[in-house]
Parts: C-alpha cells; structure tokens; sequence
C-alpha cells in the first residue's frame, strides 16, 4: 500500500483477555524478561510491561511475535527521541 510514492508502515496488535498478545510490524526485540518486553516497530518503541511475560513465538522476518502472561500496559515511544536520550547520555559519560 503506498500513498504519494511513500510505502505506509504497518503495525497491528491484537491483545485477548490480557493474557495473550500478537504483534506485526516488529523490527526487533531489544530486550524482554517477565515483567518487560521492549520492541522496535514500524511505528516506533514499544514497552510491554506485565507479569509473568512469555515470548511464545519470534519471527523477526515477517516481524510477527507472539506473547503471553499478564499485560498491564503498552507505552510508545519515537526511535528518534530514544536515540537522542541515549546519545545524550553517552555523551555526559563520557565527558
């Protein structure tokens, strides 16, 4: 699907009883353990953060995943933003 020459990046969660989750449109995993799961997306950072969180399935590929355990919330964030406070903090490292 492209609008004006621009390819449209898709992104698309679907969440059941907030237990189980689908994600596409994930670029990379950048860290998980149970009670976080941090993705790249299309669409920019997201934080999961739950209980007892699971990868089930990864296929970076199709940039599909599968999760499960207790969801308590998604939070988003731009790469760029990200980027800038990790090179900010880097940079007062090593100044």
């Amino acid at each position: 699907m492209e609008e004006r020459g621009i390819a449209q990046k898709t992104h698309k969660i679907i969440i059941s009883n907030r237990k189980n989750g689908v994600l596409n449109g994930v670029i990379d995993v950048l860290s998980f353990d149970v009670g976080e799961i941090l993705l790249e997306t299309e669409l920019g950072m997201l934080m999961i953060k739950g209980a007892d969180l699971h990868v089930k399935r990864l296929t970076l590929e199709k940039g599909e995943i599968d999760i499960e355990g207790k969801i308590d919330s998604l939070t988003y964030s731009d790469v760029k933003t990200a980027a800038k406070q990790g090179e900010s903090l880097l940079g007062r490292l090593f100044k």
